[in-house]
């Protein structure tokens, strides 16, 4: 088989940029791939795909196994996959997109990465619960829609990098302790060379020059790894929370390329921080009282080449990208249930840390749950902000829900209401209760999407199965963290 048939059957191109054809090379064909791993030495090739809630799995052979396996497929046990096949049904095959090919930089011997769509050896199919294979559907329903032919993605990942990490659990006891050099707690900690005092003071993370900011190192490494990998980074900072947090922006790209480079990208930034001694997290909330860790999503809709959402309207946009705006917020409580998959991202949508639980849309305002940024009149950087997502998803699940809720909100010429250019936070109680807010738990998120869920499986993206086999997951989840007692309640109510 023709490894770039996949691609034809789904009509994409899949155009990875590379940034660096020293670690990652513009390969097309079967060939090319050889000739790349011959020239660098390569022994190795790693087969990395994505289980249903978001994390990357992988299965590696010598690389005289590539050619077989370019013409034939990878064959593994779907049944061990979180989200995949039952025992009955359980051989699968990963077919690589060969666009996706890089050297792995944190690997002994010399090892070639490649990302892989999962196809049933049985029906012939695309595996339908796999989420590359979503993400494929989402972008070829845009295109057969008319509307627009390609979605750009810009996530804004957050993330931690800490110094130690403990945690257990048990039914006599549980507990956590997470730390950092650069934590304000540690102000009054013996250190072997002597305790410098430079500790970020919560919500003064953002932007501190060394010795402030101790990671300046750590994150310019993530990015030089991440630029090999064929990811293009705009910018990287401190970020606001005290402990350790970390942002680093990725150039936009297309909807299922952006979901593989955020993949590439959260696995170069884990392994870069163990080079260094350290850890990496993306739960939205480890560090009680600072800010949490989000992932802005900016999108835009594009056709033949020009940007579909610059206008005459509210913050120039177009009359297309305000409807888009509509089925954002139309379906903002479902989309939580996939953009915010975990118990743990609603101790982040909380009021007062900067997270958008208002469900309005605004320029600039950052305390919207959407905000069109206004840095540029430029109509190619116009796009959307939908600032409510963290970078716990599933990125082929979320891109793929969200392009869905604003091709309904297009389709409807669903109207988003009135804008607020106000501090939502400082509005009074009377007219902040006016406006609708993102859903308090998981448990709230996912009866959201099991009472609004037509505008992903009308397209056909998402199947009716798909979507109650990861409701009872993540209710199951849900179910199992409201049982247990937390420290926190012992120190409430010990003596009640």
């Amino acid at each position: 088989m023709n490894p770039l048939s996949l691609q034809e059957k789904f009509g994409l191109s899949s155009a990875h940029g590379g940034t660096d054809l020293e670690f990652r090379p513009a390969i097309d064909d079967t060939k090319a791939l050889m000739e790349f791993a011959k020239k660098h030495a390569v022994t190795m090739v790693d087969y990395t795909f994505v289980d249903v809630p978001g994390t990357l799995q992988h299965t590696s052979k010598p690389l005289h196994e590539l050619e077989g396996v370019l013409e034939g497929g990878a064959g593994f046990d779907g049944s061990s996959i979180r989200g995949f096949q039952q025992i009955e049904e359980s051989d699968m095959l990963l077919i690589p997109d060969v666009k996706s090919a890089y050297l792995d930089p944190f690997l002994g011997e010399p090892t070639l990465s490649v990302l892989c769509d999962v196809k049933d050896p049985v029906s012939g199919q695309w595996y339908e619960n796999s989420p590359r294979t979503i993400a494929h559907r989402a972008e070829q329903f845009l295109k057969d829609s008319g509307v627009a032919d390609i979605a750009y993605f810009g996530p804004e990942a957050e993330f931690f990098i800490l110094d130690n990490v403990q945690y257990g659990e048990g039914p006599e006891g549980a507990f956590y302790k997470v730390d950092s050099n650069e934590a304000i707690w540690n102000t009054g900690r013996e250190e072997t060379s002597g305790n410098a005092g430079y500790k970020i003071r919560h919500k003064e993370g953002y932007f501190p020059v060394s010795p402030m900011d101790s990671q300046q190192m750590i994150r310019a490494e993530m990015v030089r790894e991440m630029e090999r990998a064929g990811i293009e980074i705009e910018t990287f900072h401190h970020e606001v929370a005290t402990g350790g947090q970390a942002e680093i922006d990725m150039r936009f790209d297309e909807l299922l390329t952006m979901a593989d480079k955020l993949l590439r990208y959260k696995y170069i930034a884990r392994n870069v921080a163990a080079r260094y001694g350290k850890t990496v997290t993306f739960m939205p909330k480890p560090i009680f009282g600072d800010n949490g860790s989000g992932m802005h999503v900016h999108q835009s809709l594009w056709k033949n080449g020009k940007p579909l959402f610059a206008g005459n309207s509210y913050a120039d946009l177009s009359e297309m990208a305000l409807n888009y705006i509509g089925g954002l917020l139309a379906h903002a409580p479902a989309l939580c249930a996939l953009c915010n998959p975990t118990t743990n991202s609603y101790k982040r949508l909380v009021p007062g840390f900067e997270a958008p639980v208002n469900l309005i849309y605004s320029a600039r305002n950052r305390s919207a749950a959407i905000r069109i940024p206004m840095y540029s009149k430029n109509p190619k950087s116009k796009r959307v902000e939908f600032r409510m997502p963290d970078a716990s998803c599933n990125p082929y699940l979320a891109f793929s829900a969200l392009l869905l809720a604003g091709l309904d909100g297009i389709e409807r010429r669903l109207d988003p209401g009135l804008h607020t250019d106000e501090n939502l936070y400082q509005m009074s109680p009377e007219r902040l209760a006016k406006i609708k807010h993102a859903p308090g738990t998981l448990t709230e998120a996912l009866d959201a999407l099991e009472n609004d869920h037509e505008f992903l499986t009308k397209s056909g993206v998402f199947t009716e199965e798909f979507l109650t086999s990861y409701i009872a997951a993540k209710r199951a989840e849900a179910a199992d963290e409201a049982m247990r007692p937390t420290p926190h309640e012992f120190f409430k109510y010990f003596d009640v």
